[in-house]
């Protein structure tokens, strides 16, 4: 019989060496399925029982732009067949959609009564152009599907995107959607980011934004080059104010618990007019080396941890079964 084990469903290796290592150091064996090889052949017997163990999909919506166009589709299929063998999945199916879709997370937001940016949905490039009308410059456009700040412009007058628009620049987006959002001008120059594991609290983050870049990916593979010097700019920092104490911590962790979703970094802006604006559920987390270094718990470790104590549970039915 095959030892349970810790099944991890992802695209971009290089996103896991954190990972590789938290789970080795928690004792919690870690297999991968790396899906940015099915582009070259695979297949999945449906009738055919999966290995067991716990999964945990870690598909990104920035997936496409790794060349591993067709990822978010192998992981539909790869997950819909895990839940209909009844294998244990963590940010299943569900939570894939609502990784793949800017608009599924305002919904979620907005229904839960979190304030959420202004936002419509426009599709394609005429869409765009006359749903920006409807916005106040400056106002921002992003990529319904995508992560690291995709696709995320501000426009200062309705001329500079129809420029745009009608320019070779123009990056058009994989499922067609372009969101217009109003502009949120910060109260100071940072959003925060809180990380969830299991659905509770681990830990904030506060990420610089006075560089005015909208690339707010906090892992190593994602650090941006300052091109005066070469240096590596390091905007991210532990916001030790934001615990789980904090009111809207635990209503996050209300929202994550009702949704299904485990593993998730939730962003929010607190703004000059005082709104406390939440815009972002991103559930396929990295984490940041610095804020790693100076927070007392660590984001891969507790994922580590959440998970092995699934697969202890697991192992344990498996022996019943047996």
């Amino acid at each position: 019989m095959t030892t349970p084990t810790v099944h991890v469903i992802h695209e971009n290796g290089a996103w896991m060496p954190p990972f590789r290592a938290a789970f080795e150091a928690e004792g919690v064996p870690l297999t991968e399925i790396d899906l940015s090889s099915a582009a070259d052949g695979g297949a999945i017997d449906l009738g055919a029982e999966p290995a067991p163990g716990i999964y945990w999909s870690r598909m990104s919506a920035s997936a496409h732009t790794r060349g591993n166009t067709h990822a978010k589709e192998y992981t539909r299929a790869v997950l819909r067949w895990l839940e209909s063998w009844g294998r244990r999945v963590v940010n299943g199916s569900g939570v894939l959609e609502l990784e793949v879709s800017k608009v599924a997370q305002h919904g979620l937001l907005r229904s839960h009564g979190f304030d959420v940016p202004r936002t419509t949905a426009a599709f394609g490039r005429e869409g765009l152009v006359e749903a920006a009308r409807a916005f106040e410059p400056p106002f921002i456009a992003k990529h319904n599907q995508g992560g690291k700040g995709l696709g995320v412009r501000r426009f200062d007058s309705h001329a500079d995107l129809d420029a745009y628009v009608a320019s070779d620049e123009f990056e058009q987006p994989v499922d067609g959607i372009t969101l217009v959002q109003e502009y949120l001008a910060a109260r100071e120059p940072f959003i925060t980011r809180a990380e969830f594991v299991g659905g509770r609290f681990v830990y904030a983050v506060r990420v610089d934004t006075s560089a005015g870049s909208f690339e707010l990916c906090p892992a190593d593979a994602c650090v941006v080059p300052d091109s005066a010097d070469d240096a590596a700019v390091a905007p991210f920092a532990l916001r030790a104010d934001i615990d789980a104490a904090h009111p809207l911590v635990r209503r996050y962790e209300a929202l994550l618990a009702e949704a299904g979703i485990e593993i998730a970094g939730i962003e929010f802006i607190e703004t000059v007019d005082g709104r406390t604006v939440t815009y972002d559920v991103n559930t396929n987390t990295n984490y940041n080396p610095d804020v790693e270094a100076a927070s007392p718990v660590s984001g891969p470790r507790s994922i580590a941890r959440f998970l092995g104590g699934l697969l202890a549970v697991e192992r344990v039915t498996e022996t019943q079964r047996a």
